[in-house]
C-alpha cells in the first residue's frame, strides 16, 4: 500500500471512527441532560453560525437541524486527527489520549475567544467533570472504533 492509500485509508477509518465516537457522546450527553433537566447544548450550531457569520435562523426547526449537523459534522471530522495519529504509528492508547485532548482543548480555547462560552476556569467543577466525561465518551468510542476498523482493513475485511 503506497503511503497516499495509507493515509487515505486512516483519513477514511478515521471519519468513520469519528461518527461512532459523535454518537456515543450524543447519547451521553442526551441522557445528562434529561437526568438533569437541562436543554440540549446549543454550542455547536453558535459556533459554527458565528464561524461562517450566520446571524440568526427563519425557524427553530432550521436552528435545531443547523445545531444537529454541525455537531454531527464537527465530531466526525474530529475523526479525521485520530486516523493520522493512528497512520503515524502512535501506539492506540497514546493515539486516543492525544485526540481526546486536542478536541477538548480545542473547544476550552475555541468557545471562549468565540464568546461562545466562558473559560473553562470559570465553570462550576461538576460542569467541568462533565464536559470531560462526555468528551472522553467521544475519544475512547473514537479510538475503539478506529482500532476496530483500522485492523479489519489490514486483516483483509474493508
Amino acid at each position: 500500500m503506497t503511503t497516499l492509500s495509507r493515509l487515505s485509508a486512516a483519513v477514511g477509518d478515521g471519519l468513520l471512527a469519528g461518527l461512532v465516537g459523535t454518537g456515543a457522546m450524543t447519547a451521553s450527553s442526551t441522557i445528562e441532560a434529561r437526568l438533569r433537566g437541562r436543554a440540549f447544548s446549543t454550542a455547536p450550531a453558535r459556533a459554527t453560525a458565528k464561524a461562517l457569520g450566520i446571524s440568526d435562523f427563519e425557524t427553530d426547526l432550521a436552528r435545531a437541524r443547523f445545531n444537529d449537523l454541525s455537531h454531527w459534522g464537527y465530531g466526525t471530522a474530529w475523526g479525521i486527527l485520530r486516523g493520522l495519529l493512528g497512520a503515524a504509528g502512535l501506539a492506540p492508547v497514546k493515539a486516543t489520549a492525544a485526540h481526546g485532548a486536542a478536541v477538548w482543548g480545542s473547544a476550552a480555547v475555541a468557545l471562549p475567544a468565540m464568546e461562545i462560552a466562558p473559560p473553562v476556569v470559570f465553570w462550576p467543577k461538576q460542569e467541568i467533570a462533565i464536559d470531560l466525561l462526555h468528551h472522553t465518551v467521544y475519544a475512547l468510542t473514537t479510538g475503539a472504533a478506529y482500532q476496530l476498523i483500522a485492523n479489519g482493513r489490514r486483516n483483509g475485511h474493508s
